[in-house]
């Protein structure tokens, strides 16, 4: 495609990107069709886009060409009907990539910044195909510019726009994929470190309402990627598991009176409802591990894959230490409230450390786990997880494998209904497990769960 550099030269900025983005789709279709695997689009054409598209000049010489904010828009439009009418999703796919992969150079800048407009107006208007892409590109690309993709989407539906958070939540039935790749984003930005990186409350009750509704909605990558040896430690985790149980853990601890959300009683004046959104997220995040056991089974993987990892939890546990600390130090709040919280903390990390054991998505030993919490203070539920004895698998003797969405993706499947779940009874075994008695009512009890199947044995 480099011969037609000399006929987009000059045309104005927005017939330019126009005809070349006809002439991108033309050459991928047939590089597609001509069957060679993996089909690559080459670095002029790469070239073509980022002086034509998103206006990097071509050198230092070559004045960089600008766009109007109307211009703008119309090439998102253009955009958005060029992917909606291209009926191969192949050819959908790599011409997102050679849009938007990241090239380690000055116009990545610019493709960032292309990719949040062309992907929030997609969801502004429901263009299907864009949210597919975009949810590929999560997969595979540097979890730092999967943040701020993340970022970019919360900001225009949660911040600047008010009452346009319906618009967001409408992903959930038009892409599961795509919702499923920005919950995973959303945690992973929002680690509950400063007030900034707490997530928005219209954000909390989405995905809490979505998770509710389809539980099975947080494993839509992992059911539909293929396994392969190893998962890069820069991308985004494989689901978001690792990022709900460490809000559900923090959130107590995190939202105090000396924040805008406060749970320290359970509500605030401006925000009654956050501290049984967290309760409510707990228990989804619980179901849904406790579906694991089954999909691991069936993919021949229980007690070879893990989906949280270790070292997730090691650094849960230090911030968990941190904040336990600071509300030791707390001024602002009671003694009998402080213990409430901190316990509640507690107890969510024992009952999630029980469930992800007993259900295969964590792969360790109790000394691993009395290692990485040795710090925390005593908690009768987390004792009674700890002081079990060593876990055993059906494929103890198969080596565990690792996880990449990198691999080569195939067609998604249909994504599958999930049967109703049996409401859940917790249960309190002995009367010294029972949650502290000066836990706040606004918190659901949440004590050791003996219904869930745990394969422990009995130490003696």
């Amino acid at each position: 495609m480099g011969d037609i550099r000399q006929s987009l030269l000059p045309r104005d900025v927005l017939s330019a990107a126009k005809e070349l983005l006809y002439h991108l789709d033309i050459y991928i279709c047939n590089l597609v069709q001509s069957g060679r695997q993996p089909p690559q689009v080459d670095s002029k054409t790469l070239e073509l886009v980022e002086e034509f598209i998103l206006h990097a000049p071509k050198d230092r010489n070559t004045p960089a060409r600008r766009m109007s904010a109307l211009q703008e828009l119309q090439l998102l439009e253009i955009m958005c009907s060029c992917f909606q009418e291209q009926s191969r999703d192949a050819v959908r796919q790599l011409m997102f990539a050679a849009l938007f992969n990241l090239q380690g150079n000055q116009a990545d800048e610019s493709r960032m910044a292309l990719l949040g407009k062309l992907v929030s107006m997609a969801i502004a208007v429901s263009r299907v195909p864009i949210l597919e892409c975009a949810a590929t590109w999560l997969q595979r690309t540097h979890r730092v510019y999967c943040v701020r993709l993340a970022q970019v989407l919360v900001d225009d539906y949660c911040s600047m726009v008010p009452g346009s958070v319906p618009t967001l939540q409408n992903i959930h039935s038009a892409s599961p994929r795509f919702c499923c790749q920005f919950i995973t984003a959303v945690t992973t930005l929002y680690d509950f470190t400063s007030e900034e990186l707490t997530p928005p409350l219209e954000l909390l009750q989405m995905i809490v309402s979505w998770i509710q509704d389809d539980p099975r909605l947080v494993l839509i990558t992992f059911l539909n990627s293929p396994i392969s040896g190893s998962q890069p430690i820069t991308s985004l985790d494989v689901t978001p598991l690792g990022g709900l149980v460490r809000w559900c853990i923090k959130a107590p601890l995190v939202y105090r009176r000396d924040k805008k959300q406060a749970l320290t009683n359970g509500s605030s004046e401006n925000e009654p409802e956050v501290g049984p959104l967290f309760s409510a997220l707990h228990l989804s995040v619980l179901q849904v591990l406790m579906l694991l056991p089954t999909i691991l089974n069936e993919k021949g993987l229980f007690g070879r894959l893990a989906l949280l990892q270790m070292e997730s939890l090691a650094a849960l546990t230090s911030d968990l230490s941190r904040l336990l600390d600071q509300a030791d130090k707390h001024t602002h709040t009671s003694s009998a409230d402080t213990l409430a919280l901190s316990q509640l903390a507690l107890d969510r990390l024992a009952q999630a450390l029980q469930v992800a054991m007993a259900s295969g998505a964590l792969l360790c030993s109790r000394e691993d786990l009395r290692a990485i919490c040795s710090r925390l203070p005593h908690n009768n539920l987390l004792q009674l997880v700890l002081s079990g004895p060593v876990m055993y698998y059906n494929n103890i003797h198969t080596p565990p494998l690792a996880y990449s969405p990198h691999a080569a993706h195939s067609p998604i499947a249909p994504h599958p209904t999930l049967p109703a779940l049996p409401t859940h009874r917790a249960h309190t075994p002995h009367a010294p497990l029972a949650p502290h008695p000066s836990s706040h009512p606004q918190y659901p009890a949440q004590p050791f769960m003996t219904g869930m199947p745990f394969p422990f044995r009995p130490s003696h």
